[in-house]
């Protein structure tokens, strides 16, 4: 059987970033999912190939691998470093020879390498193990003000769990393995490069010798099926638009009974109209009277931790700021919580007509201009 090309399946260059392999293998899993096409055993095996791809291409230390030694390195117990010594060795052994070609079996190699990765003749590797489900990712429209005190709130979305029936092993429960027709239930393969020839794990058994029985029905052979879940969620205080909150072990299941992959939650804060955020401060702009900014005066003033009376000092001038100290973000895991600048606004009578002569004596109290410093 001819060496399987994961890109070629996945559709994607070799090239190709995790966020675009991940994208490529998500639109065919759609198109291919068993759920989506009942009783198409093409889509069937199709599902489960660019299962498989994915599972190697999306995994960095695995894609490594495959990049440099094809399906071979990804034989449980392979060992890079004892690969790449084998294969200098290899090229050293073939430069020296007079072309006619030379023969091992790794058994013979044993003392050399001390076993390389699943290549000895004796002893069948079994399969791949448990493989740690996908993370997931969900948005959320949040309030500004949950944002800043948290609160807790449930989401329902579409999740991969785990298949009951057969619990995530993909095979109808007790239904026998079956010979592998590569290595014909040996476990390994001969493989011939240049002048060599040597005894490889079965990259299709992965060294057991067999593969898996008839695939379960529930889930055709996938090990995981779609489910409806609802998710309770907390939102600490704090939360900021675009900082992804993480809910360990609510993404998807994982595979051969792997531990299942996270849930990542991206608030997008919705706009206040009195109040704006810079980190853990807060700003409010808040309107005062030309008596209160004269005389001073202890105001009403409404906070996310409830109303506050707020002293407003003699003089005051439009613009000025007054610092409430603590009573801005508490943000989670931070020790101090952020600050509240509240920015003076003096409002004037829209009536100009009323109390005209006081008017005039307050202009008369300015001792200078007060456009004196504007200069261009």
């Amino acid at each position: 059987m001819a060496e399987r090309n994961y890109y070629q399946i996945l559709g994607v260059e070799r090239g190709a970033s995790h966020n675009d392999i991940r994208k490529a293998y998500r639109k065919l899993a759609r198109k291919h999912h068993p759920d989506i096409n009942p009783g198409n055993k093409e889509a069937e095996n199709k599902f489960k190939e660019i299962a498989v791809a994915y599972d190697v291409l999306g995994d960095e230390d695995k894609r490594k691998l495959y990049d440099e030694f094809g399906e071979a390195g990804l034989a449980a117990g392979f060992d890079a470093e004892k690969a790449r010594s084998y294969q200098r060795w290899q090229q050293s052994a073939g430069s020296a020879g007079s072309g006619g070609g030379y023969e091992f079996n790794m058994d013979d190699l044993g003392d050399l390498f001390g076993g390389f990765g699943g290549m000895t003749g004796r002893g069948r590797r079994t399969r791949q193990g448990p493989v740690r489900g996908e993370d997931m990712e969900s948005s959320m429209d949040i309030d500004f003000l949950d944002a800043v005190r948290g609160f807790q709130t449930a989401i329902t979305l579409q999740r991969p769990v785990s298949c009951e029936t057969c619990h995530g092993a993909g095979t109808r429960p007790g239904s026998a393995p079956s010979l592998c027709p590569e290595c014909g239930g040996t476990g390994s393969k001969s493989v011939a490069q240049g002048p060599l020839q040597f005894r490889q794990t079965c990259p299709r058994c992965m060294g057991s010798g067999q593969l898996p029985g008839e695939p379960c029905a529930v889930c055709r052979g996938a090990g995981r099926v779609l489910r409806p879940e609802t998710i309770r969620v907390n939102i600490p205080p704090g939360a900021e638009s675009g900082k992804r909150i993480r809910l360990r072990g609510k993404g998807e299941a994982g595979i051969r009974g792997g531990p299942a992959g996270d849930l990542y939650i991206v608030p997008r804060i919705r706009r206040h109209p009195l109040l704006t955020r810079t980190g853990k401060d807060l700003s409010m702009e808040l309107p005062i009277t030309i008596g209160e900014a004269l005389l001073g005066a202890t105001v009403e003033v409404p906070t996310p931790a409830g109303k506050l009376n707020v002293k407003i000092p003699a003089g005051a001038q439009s613009g000025q700021q007054l610092r409430l100290k603590g009573k801005g973000v508490s943000a989670h895991g931070q020790s101090s919580a952020g600050d509240l600048y509240l920015r003076l606004m003096i409002r004037v009578p829209k009536d100009s007509n009323i109390a005209q002569d006081v008017i005039k004596k307050i202009d008369q109290a300015y001792a200078e201009d007060v456009r004196k410093d504007v200069r261009l």
